[in-house]
């Protein structure tokens, strides 16, 4: 059973690993980007960003709804230290994620409710939205 892997959005995670509300009681300084943003090369842009800087990380997904009712999937890189998540800022952009405020009730798997209408973003720092993505 410790070898099977579960499916849970895009990630894949073991069974025995932390479950969100640890990933965010443990590692509440987090920020997000598009979660189409960090497909493809950009996935291996942050994953090398994140290895090459000996940083420790979880990676978690939020939905962001608008006031609009417009919705997309959010990518959390979530870190245990302050310092680790404003490196990951200064070199990739984003914004600055906190899961007790961020989080509808302060819920574990409660929506992010973003302020005012609904505008995609397709560059951000260094970080592209891939072509086939864009429509």
């Amino acid at each position: 059973m410790s070898l099977c892997r579960f499916v849970i959005g895009l990630l894949l995670v073991a069974p025995n690993d932390a479950f969100p509300s640890v990933i965010d009681r443990d590692m509440p300084h987090q920020v997000a980007l598009p979660d189409d943003i960090c497909t493809g090369h950009n996935f291996t842009l942050i994953q090398r960003f994140l290895d090459q800087q000996g940083l420790s990380y979880r990676i978690r997904t939020v939905i962001a709804v608008w006031e609009d009712g417009r919705q997309e999937q959010w990518r959390l890189h979530c870190f245990t230290d302050p310092d680790a998540a404003n490196a990951f800022v200064a070199h990739f952009g984003g914004i600055a994620f906190d899961p007790k405020r961020d989080r509808e009730n302060g819920r574990a798997r409660g929506v992010w409710r973003r302020p005012g209408a609904y505008k995609r973003i397709l560059e951000i720092g260094p970080l592209s939205v891939p072509e086939p993505l864009r429509n």
